[in-house]
Protein backbone atom coordinates (compact mmCIF):
# COMPACT_ATOMS: atom_id res chain seq x y z
CA UNK A 1 0.00 0.00 0.00
CA UNK A 2 1.54 3.23 -1.20
CA UNK A 3 1.74 6.59 1.68
CA UNK A 4 -0.28 9.30 0.80
CA UNK A 5 1.64 12.34 0.32
CA UNK A 6 0.68 13.69 3.26
CA UNK A 7 2.63 10.96 5.65
CA UNK A 8 5.11 10.75 3.21
CA UNK A 9 5.97 14.83 4.11
CA UNK A 10 5.52 13.98 7.35
CA UNK A 11 8.15 11.30 7.92
CA UNK A 12 10.82 12.40 5.29
CA UNK A 13 10.50 15.54 7.70
CA UNK A 14 10.82 14.27 10.91
CA UNK A 15 13.60 11.75 9.25
CA UNK A 16 15.85 14.47 7.54
CA UNK A 17 17.69 15.75 10.61
CA UNK A 18 20.13 17.55 8.75
CA UNK A 19 20.03 20.87 7.39
CA UNK A 20 20.92 21.48 3.91
CA UNK A 21 24.76 23.36 4.96
CA UNK A 22 24.99 20.08 7.38
CA UNK A 23 24.27 17.65 4.33
CA UNK A 24 26.05 19.70 1.72
CA UNK A 25 29.19 19.85 4.23
CA UNK A 26 29.03 15.57 4.70
CA UNK A 27 28.94 15.14 1.29
CA UNK A 28 32.18 16.94 0.33
CA UNK A 29 33.87 14.89 2.39
CA UNK A 30 35.29 11.57 1.25
CA UNK A 31 33.67 8.71 3.83
CA UNK A 32 30.77 9.93 2.62
CA UNK A 33 31.51 8.46 -1.16
CA UNK A 34 32.65 5.34 0.81
CA UNK A 35 29.26 3.32 1.45
CA UNK A 36 26.10 2.69 -0.77
CA UNK A 37 25.65 1.16 -4.07
CA UNK A 38 27.22 2.33 -6.70
CA UNK A 39 24.81 3.74 -9.08
CA UNK A 40 26.55 1.86 -12.06
CA UNK A 41 26.79 4.38 -14.55
CA UNK A 42 30.30 5.00 -14.76
CA UNK A 43 30.58 8.59 -12.34
CA UNK A 44 31.49 6.20 -9.35
CA UNK A 45 29.20 7.92 -7.09
CA UNK A 46 26.71 5.89 -4.96
CA UNK A 47 22.82 6.33 -5.34
CA UNK A 48 22.92 7.64 -1.25
CA UNK A 49 25.42 10.14 -2.61
CA UNK A 50 23.11 11.04 -5.17
CA UNK A 51 20.31 11.17 -3.12
CA UNK A 52 21.52 13.14 -0.46
CA UNK A 53 22.44 15.82 -3.24
CA UNK A 54 18.44 15.65 -4.25
CA UNK A 55 18.18 16.04 -0.63
CA UNK A 56 19.88 19.31 -0.84
CA UNK A 57 17.51 20.07 -3.91
CA UNK A 58 14.35 19.69 -1.74
CA UNK A 59 15.02 21.42 1.40
CA UNK A 60 16.55 24.75 -0.05
CA UNK A 61 13.87 24.73 -2.22
CA UNK A 62 11.16 24.69 0.16
CA UNK A 63 12.87 25.91 3.39
CA UNK A 64 9.68 26.48 5.08
CA UNK A 65 8.56 22.90 4.14
CA UNK A 66 5.20 24.15 3.07
CA UNK A 67 3.72 20.73 1.43
CA UNK A 68 2.14 22.42 -1.02
CA UNK A 69 5.81 23.77 -2.75
CA UNK A 70 6.40 20.05 -3.02
CA UNK A 71 6.13 18.80 -6.73
CA UNK A 72 5.78 15.45 -8.07
CA UNK A 73 9.31 14.94 -8.37
CA UNK A 74 10.32 15.90 -4.88
CA UNK A 75 7.34 13.60 -3.24
CA UNK A 76 8.68 10.68 -5.66
CA UNK A 77 12.42 11.17 -4.05
CA UNK A 78 10.94 11.91 -0.60
CA UNK A 79 8.90 8.67 -0.69
CA UNK A 80 12.24 6.79 -1.50
CA UNK A 81 13.75 8.59 1.40
CA UNK A 82 11.50 7.49 3.79
CA UNK A 83 11.17 4.35 2.63
CA UNK A 84 15.15 3.66 2.87
CA UNK A 85 15.70 5.57 5.93
CA UNK A 86 12.85 3.78 7.87
CA UNK A 87 14.28 0.13 6.36
CA UNK A 88 17.64 0.62 7.71
CA UNK A 89 17.12 2.38 11.26
CA UNK A 90 15.20 -0.71 11.71
CA UNK A 91 17.89 -3.16 10.55
CA UNK A 92 21.37 -1.50 11.38
CA UNK A 93 21.58 -0.79 15.51
CA UNK A 94 25.39 -0.49 14.45
CA UNK A 95 24.83 3.24 12.37
CA UNK A 96 24.42 4.42 16.27
CA UNK A 97 27.57 2.45 17.63
CA UNK A 98 29.44 2.94 15.31
CA UNK A 99 30.21 6.07 13.50
CA UNK A 100 33.00 4.47 10.85
CA UNK A 101 30.54 1.83 9.64
CA UNK A 102 29.17 1.51 6.27
CA UNK A 103 25.43 2.18 7.87
CA UNK A 104 26.10 5.32 9.97
CA UNK A 105 27.78 6.82 6.68
CA UNK A 106 25.18 5.93 4.50
CA UNK A 107 22.33 7.49 6.39
CA UNK A 108 24.32 10.69 6.58
CA UNK A 109 24.15 10.50 2.35
CA UNK A 110 20.53 9.88 2.92
CA UNK A 111 20.19 13.12 5.35
CA UNK A 112 19.50 10.88 8.68
CA UNK A 113 22.39 11.53 11.25
CA UNK A 114 21.97 8.46 13.76
CA UNK A 115 23.75 10.74 16.14
CA UNK A 116 21.23 13.22 16.72
CA UNK A 117 17.89 12.85 18.49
Amino acid sequence: MVKDNETVIKEFNELINMTSSELKEWLKEEQSESSGWDKGDGSGETVGHESGRKIIQILEKNPDKNPDQYDEDDLQHMRKVVSYCKRHLAQEEKAKEDTDSKSYKSLKNWGHDPLKT
